[in-house]
């Protein structure tokens, strides 16, 4: 099956994997979607990653990280950025979710990084994804 959007598949593999309360979920495996779980991995919204071969283009396992209730970290994991639509951000204009407290992950020149490095680095991409 062909999958139009992979980092929208990736960020509903996670929503759905979270309201089952897993522990791990299997993400198709690109550099992207790669860039993203490292991004969600230095923010500490989840535990790690990790590329398993399966002959192809390889699993991406994504291990989830919940609090000491039980209660997921993530409250919110939303697309900004679609094959449709796509939303470019300068550094200056990128949005600061709950007044910093979560992040926007944004696609640069640089590479997939945090509105919080971006903002450091002084440079502005593309808008994937929101996260609370």
């Amino acid at each position: 099956m062909s999958v139009n959007d992979p980092i929208s598949d990736m960020l509903t593999r996670i929503r759905n994997a979270l309201r089952n309360r897993a522990r791990t979920v299997d993400c198709l495996n690109s550099k992207v979607c790669r860039g993203v779980a490292q991004v969600l991995q230095d923010e500490g919204y989840v535990e790690g990653f990790n590329v398993v071969d399966d002959g192809r283009q390889g699993v991406l396992r994504v291990s989830l990280r919940y609090g000491a209730a039980g209660e997921p970290l993530i409250a919110s994991l939303q697309r900004v950025s679609k094959p449709g639509r796509r939303v470019y951000s300068g550094v200056e204009d990128l949005p600061r979710p709950l007044q910093g407290m979560g992040i926007a992950v944004v696609s640069t020149s640089r590479g997939v990084m945090s509105d919080r490095k971006c903002r450091t680095e002084r440079v502005g991409g593309e808008l994937l994804a929101v996260v609370q």
